[in-house]
């Protein structure tokens, strides 16, 4: 695998409501940018996957699978935390498969499909975990100021995922993305943990923020000039290219190779038919 990023966090068009990312002109635009992987995290879906997966192998590119997952335990009343879990092999992906599976089943709430964190315990074999920036447990923490309670969530997290958990860094001009990034390389640094760069992709390019913004006022019953509507997103979120993430973090090489070591890790044969 050449010296370039991996895009590891990235919507499609299957996470319904909140990206416009379309697989065959995703697939073509990473090959025309030299990419020689690219991975797809939906939403505690894998309805793209196959699609994803024959897409990608046709194109010469190597696929990594993955989702994202919102954890939630139903006695408590704390904010959902994010995490996104990559196959590494085929017991990971039998492993996401079941947390998917458990969170339609199981884990409903209000429309929506949440996992428990036991439940990640009882399905890491295989399995490599990011943990979710600022949007995570131990993001949450450190942006609150908490460091003791986020220091304990890497511990436990580091149980369950002994040298297959990384911290993850975005640069997508949203609020505390720099306070979070710093107070996390700290962290990293002090707990030998390794850290990785995303994008947190939504879009292909950074004209289709309009498009995407559109797409999420319809999922959300909103308008596009509602004062009250969350701006989640920026216009930065979209396919960015190795070299544009390389000078994005070029404070921090370490993110950038550290997506490519990820991605040699993950190999997933998906039987088909």
């Amino acid at each position: 695998m050449s010296n370039q990023f991996v895009h590891l966090r990235l919507h499609t068009e299957f996470s319904l409501v909140d990206s416009t990312v379309r697989i065959k002109p995703l697939i073509a635009k990473v090959a025309d940018q030299g990419m020689a992987a690219i991975g797809i995290s939906d939403q505690c879906n894998f309805y793209g996957l196959i699609k994803f997966y024959t897409a990608a192998q046709g194109a010469g590119l190597k696929p990594i699978i993955g989702a994202d997952f919102w954890v939630r335990e139903p006695s408590e009343d704390s904010k959902p935390t994010l995490i996104t879990l990559l196959a590494m092999n085929h017991t990971g992906y039998r492993n996401i498969i079941l947390l998917i599976s458990r969170a339609f089943q199981q884990g409903q709430y209000q429309g929506n499909a949440y996992i428990q964190r036991q439940w990640v315990s009882e399905c890491n074999e295989g399995v490599i975990a990011l943990s979710g920036g600022r949007h995570g447990d131990i993001g949450g923490a450190l942006l609150g100021g908490h460091k003791e309670e986020a220091l304990e969530f890497l511990h436990q997290w580091k149980q369950d995922f002994p040298d297959r958990f990384y911290l993850e860094l975005q640069r997508t001009g949203r609020d505390n993305e720099e306070d979070y990034l710093h107070a996390a390389v700290q962290m990293a640094a002090v707990e030998q943990i390794p850290v990785v760069a995303t994008n947190d992709v939504r879009f292909l390019s950074a004209d289709d923020f309009e498009a995407h913004e559109s797409r999420v006022c319809i999922g959300e019953g909103r308008t596009l000039d509602d004062p009250r509507r969350e701006r989640r997103y920026s216009e930065q979120q979209y396919l960015r290219s190795a070299d544009e993430m390389k000078a994005l973090f070029a404070d921090i090489p370490s993110a950038i190779e550290n997506s490519l070591e990820i991605a040699k890790r993950c190999t997933v044969e998906v039987r088909l038919g």
